[in-house]
């Protein structure tokens, strides 16, 4: 029973890491939503001055524009009628933070969280009952309803892992901009074209931020909602600090430049805090492998003369 239970776990870890791939794969390949295929494509064709049909426009599209993503959109559509509201401005703004709400939306994600759902307990109910690994019809059964939960949550917990990163990625960037920002202000630039000189000089979630509310700022909206929106978008307290002291200074008149040079020392500190911190978790991650892989190993080193001693004393006995 050990060796089939290790067999099967080995077996399923593999199987989740397969899936996982081509779920990302697929996920990343989703158009973006203000993207029509077959707009570009007409309008690449017309471009050309060359006479197509529609039918010749739709089949020189990929499989997965012409089949995969309209049947993924479909079935969101569908989910979206059962899902609670809430559930799904929920799940918009967690894609908002996480980075990827340009090419994917909240019905799409919901139609890969059932599509996942039932690609694991299919491949899980075929693999427990046609393979090596294979397992009486209840068990088979109770497995693929396991899989099948575990593919229905596999995509919120990716994008929740997509949620953290970005935020420790905008984390670790934070002293660096407010410096430029602080050197920028100080040398007579305004505070958008500070912004927008981050955003030109680096390639980070933090870049992408600044440089989407320059754009919301050209585009008419006020300097208080656009930082406070990019706030929210990534929900990141450091930066909500940051944009409540920008917005404070700019309502009571007090000088950006020292704002922005007190805002950095503090984020530095932070991060100087942060690193102190994982420091101090070291000694107790290292724990595991030294129980795991050490210890054993020196326990073998130290034990095996003594055993072998013994064993040829009762020998001679």
């Amino acid at each position: 029973m050990p060796e089939n239970f290790s067999g099967i776990l080995v077996f399923v870890i593999v199987l989740v890491v397969i899936i996982a791939g081509v779920l990302i794969y697929v996920g990343s390949r989703v158009p973006k939503e203000d993207q029509d295929p077959l707009q570009a494509r007409l309008t690449e064709f017309t471009q050309r001055g060359e006479a197509v049909s529609l039918e010749q426009i739709e089949m020189s599209q990929s499989f997965q524009e012409r089949v995969v993503y309209p049947i993924l959109k479909q079935f969101g559509e569908m989910a979206t009628r059962f899902t609670p509201q809430n559930a799904l401005q929920e799940i918009t703004r967690k894609l908002e933070m996480s980075g990827k709400a340009g090419w994917i939306d909240a019905p799409m994600f919901l139609a890969l969280r059932f599509v996942a759902a039932f690609i694991f307990g299919v491949i899980a109910f075929l693999a427990f009952t046609f393979t090596i690994v294979k397992q009486p019809f209840s068990t088979a059964v109770l497995y693929s309803l396991i899989a099948v939960g575990i593919g229905f949550f596999f995509p919120q917990l990716w994008l929740d892992g997509e949620i953290q990163k970005r935020q420790k990625e905008v984390q670790k960037a934070m002293p660096d901009a407010l410096d430029l920002l602080t050197i920028c202000v100080e040398a007579g630039l305004g505070f958008d074209s500070a912004m927008s000189n981050v955003a030109e000089k680096w390639d980070n979630e933090l870049s992408l931020a600044f440089a989407r509310a320059i754009r919301e700022i050209q585009l008419g909206k006020v300097r208080r909602d656009a930082l406070r929106s990019m706030a929210d978008r990534i929900d990141l307290p450091e930066l909500t600090s940051f944009v409540a002291a920008v917005v404070q200074s700019e309502q009571l008149g007090v000088s950006m430049s020292k704002i922005l040079r007190i805002q950095a020392d503090q984020m530095r500190m932070r991060r100087r805090q942060i690193a102190e911190e994982l420091a101090h978790q070291a000694p107790v991650k290292m724990l595991l492998p030294m129980v795991g892989f050490i210890f054993p190993s020196i326990f073998i080193v130290l034990m095996t003369p003594a055993v072998m001693r013994i064993m040829k004393v009762e020998v001679f006995q």
